[in-house]
């Protein structure tokens, strides 16, 4: 009889490193979106300050001890690292979707100027602060790009794991060439 092997969306193509830059996948289960019902937003933000938590605003994420928030689109967050409380089904749309999406966190010194050839937003640290979220292209692929501490995370659905972790690659092995060339 097989065997069943759990696996991560990107298991066997990180890590990867070229020049100062690390590539490697996150695990931040659980992931849940939080869609509040018409009328419910304000209802929902007073349960999740309750929890220790907030409410986004939009393009950016909360992050506490006890878990993080992050805008994701019009009236929608994902939830990390942590369950919701039960009563918050009165005011938002739960879905666990941690299996659906790929994490990778990109760190390192000038990891901007990777991001800058598949990213058209600027993610230079004044225009893309700490906790700043965009929702946002990498290549062809829609992708959830935030800058968490000194490194970003970018977050993508786990059928396009294989093209980001290339797509990421190929941009911070062409920048390390540059770099080294001069």
């Amino acid at each position: 009889m097989a065997e069943l092997e759990a696996r991560t969306p990107a298991h066997g193509l990180v890590p990867v490193s070229h020049g100062p830059w690390t590539l490697t996948e996150e695990t931040p289960d659980p992931i849940w979106t939080l869609a509040p019902y018409p009328g419910q937003a304000d209802v929902l933000s007073t349960a999740l300050l309750r929890a220790g938590l907030d409410w986004p605003s939009p393009g950016m994420a909360v992050s506490t001890d006890d878990g993080r928030v992050l805008w994701s689109g019009r009236d929608q967050a994902f939830l990390l690292g942590r369950e919701p409380e039960p009563d918050w089904a009165a005011h938002t749309a739960l879905t666990d979707v941690s299996d659906a999406w790929c994490v990778l966190r990109l760190h390192g010194v000038g990891a901007e100027e990777v991001l800058a050839r598949l990213v058209p937003v600027d993610l230079r640290m004044k225009a893309f602060p700490n906790n700043a979220v965009a929702r946002t292209l990498c290549g062809h692929m829609t992708v959830l790009v935030t800058r968490y501490g000194p490194a970003f995370e970018i977050y993508a659905f786990r059928s396009m794991a294989g093209t980001l972790v290339h797509e990421l690659e190929t941009a911070m092995a062409a920048l390390a060439a540059r770099r080294a060339g001069r």
